[in-house]
């Protein structure tokens, strides 16, 4: 499988962690369906869940039309997405160029600019809503995504991440290759600099960078992809463009006095087209309604987001 080591990690990363994936197609059947397992080793194309109606459903069609630069909207239940080629000026705007931001801003991960397999936890100054909860605080990945979890455990590619190109990168082989990121106070870039796959050097250096906004919005701005990105190897690292989220249950163990068991259950996921990531293009996600935005017991019951909403009285929510 593939492990992450988490330097500086609080909490301490737990061991003691299971896996379980659930994936449903209809955004008014997401309380319905039961729990599947899922093998979280298994390296993947970002196809983890291969079940007939399922998720990939909504997934784009394949092909690369160089006249259509803008795709259409398309709603994966909790975000919608739209895909800029390199020939629209939106790719460009969407872009953040960390250069001329305020250099004292800027930071440069030592660890991560120099090692693979390693992730780091990083503090936000403003709350990132995400499938509607609140985020303090991200662990960023030097293989290109961001853990976005409570719960630091090694296997961080198996879900709770924002992936704008998930891969065995590894920023040691080239003194070149940097990981930073910038927060303004109302967003937050993470861009991996002119790294390397580490099973493949001679493919070249990718530049790509993942935008996390204060209102929700998520983007994936891609400046240097110098090979189709269906064609990277998930032999040894799985490969992933898009979201996933997951909720933590704590079970205890009778025989094993406190002792307890966290088993992590993958409930959705946005898989976006590799085939149209390539140089200059990006993709902007919108955060749809969710039942979490609700603070009082009559709209959220009456609410019609597409959500089967309920009110627990006890946790006000």
């Amino acid at each position: 499988g593939v492990f992450y080591e988490v330097v500086q990690s609080f909490p301490r990363v737990e061991e003691n962690v299971l896996m379980a994936s659930h994936v449903s197609s209809h955004r008014w059947r997401r309380h319905s369906e039961s729990l599947k397992s899922v093998d979280t080793n298994r390296a993947s194309m970002g196809q983890d869940s291969a079940e007939p109606g399922g998720f990939t459903d909504l997934l784009l069609e394949e092909g690369h039309d160089n006249t259509t630069q803008i795709e259409e909207d398309t709603d994966h239940n909790y975000y919608t997405s739209r895909t800029y080629g390199p020939y629209d000026s939106t790719s460009r705007d969407l872009w953040v160029n960390i250069d001329q931001m305020e250099k004292d801003k800027v930071k440069i991960h030592g660890i991560l600019s120099n090692t693979h397999r390693q992730a780091a936890r990083v503090n936000l100054s403003f709350d990132f809503p995400f499938y509607g909860h609140f985020l303090r605080e991200i662990t960023v990945a030097t293989g290109g995504f961001i853990y976005t979890g409570e719960v630091v455990h090694r296997m961080l590619t198996a879900t709770q991440y924002i992936a704008p190109l998930m891969a065995n990168f590894d920023p040691s082989v080239s003194r070149n290759s940097t990981v930073r990121y910038f927060d303004n106070g109302t967003a937050l870039v993470v861009q991996w600099d002119h790294v390397h796959l580490q099973d493949n050097y001679n493919l070249g250096s990718f530049t790509f960078q993942a935008t996390l906004l204060s209102d929700g919005r998520i983007i994936f701005g891609y400046k240097e992809i110098p090979v189709a990105v269906t064609q990277i190897s998930s032999t040894n690292h799985p490969v992933k463009v898009g979201l996933s989220d997951a909720f933590v249950v704590v079970h205890r163990i009778q025989q094993i006095p406190n002792v307890r068991r966290r088993t992590i259950y993958e409930y959705h996921r946005v898989e976006l087209q590799m085939s149209k990531i390539t140089n200059l293009s990006a993709v902007e996600m919108i955060p749809l309604p969710t039942c979490l935005q609700f603070t009082s017991c009559g709209p959220c019951v009456t609410a019609q987001i597409g959500f089967n909403c309920s009110w627990c009285s006890k946790l006000q929510r």
